[in-house]
Order: C-alpha cells, then structure tokens, then sequence
C-alpha cells in the first residue's frame, strides 16, 4: 500500500495569498491515466484545507472519487508571473446535497462581494453537488515578483 505524503503547513505568504477569491485550476487523472483539468472556485480552509465544491456528474468529480490525488494552481489574475501550485489529497468528501449546496452558495459570495444574483443562488440551490475538502501535501511557490 501507497503511503500518502504527510500534510504540510502553508507559509504566511501562501495563506495570504490563497486567502483572495482566486482562479484554480484543477488537475485530476481520467481513469486510463489521461490528465484533465478545469477552473474552479475554492476556499482556503482555517486548518489549510482547500474546499472545492463541484457540480454532479462532471468529469473531475468522478476523478476525484477515483483517485483522490490533485494539483491545483492558483493564479494571480493581475500578474500571471505570481502564482502557488498546490498538490494534494481530498481527505474528507461531503455528498450531503444540502451541506454541498450551502458551500457552493458561500463560495458564490465570496467571488462576488456585491452577493450573488438571487437567479444564481436559485440555479445552485436546484443542482446536485459535492463538496471536498483537499489536505495539501506539497507547495509550489512562484509568489515572489
């Protein structure tokens, strides 16, 4: 059996910087080894832990109940040079559909500050969803200008 590497604490800089609603880019494997990545919100945890919440049945979420290994890059959008890879292991999967609901509602206002649109709140109300939770095993760290 395959020993997961052990979680690691996040500096300063990087939970400063993971802290800002962000683009990620979320790298997962195809079940005949093919990567595949998509664009995500996500949400820097208080114990380092990366919340993605995703949208049943989408490819990357049927990764991910697969093989729970990840890569995620986070992006400064306004200085493409700055940017954190992050890889991982989800640690905890929620598939409350409630709890998952309530979690990508948050994350809607976290990215807009002026709240999300009641249309888009009702749309993601309506929609089956999974929430996970990423324990981050190793930093990539291109934060310096």
């Amino acid at each position: 059996m395959t020993r997961m590497p052990e979680p690691i604490t996040l500096s300063d800089q990087a939970r400063a910087f993971l802290a800002a609603p962000r683009f990620a880019s979320v790298a997962t494997t195809d079940a005949d080894g093919t990567p595949t990545q998509t664009v995500v919100w996500y949400r820097l945890e208080p114990d380092d832990r990366i919340l993605l919440n995703g949208r049943l049945p989408r490819r990357w979420c049927a990764n991910l109940g697969r093989d729970r290994r990840v890569s995620i890059a986070v992006l400064d959008g306004a200085d493409g040079y700055r940017w954190l890879g992050l890889t991982g292991v989800v640690d905890s999967i929620s598939d409350d559909v409630e709890q998952a609901r309530d979690e990508i509602v948050a994350l809607a206002n976290r990215y807009h500050p002026e709240g999300a649109s009641d249309e888009l709140v009702a749309a993601f109300r309506s929609q089956p969803r999974i929430s996970y939770r990423v324990r981050i095993t190793g930093v990539h760290d291109h934060l310096e200008g």
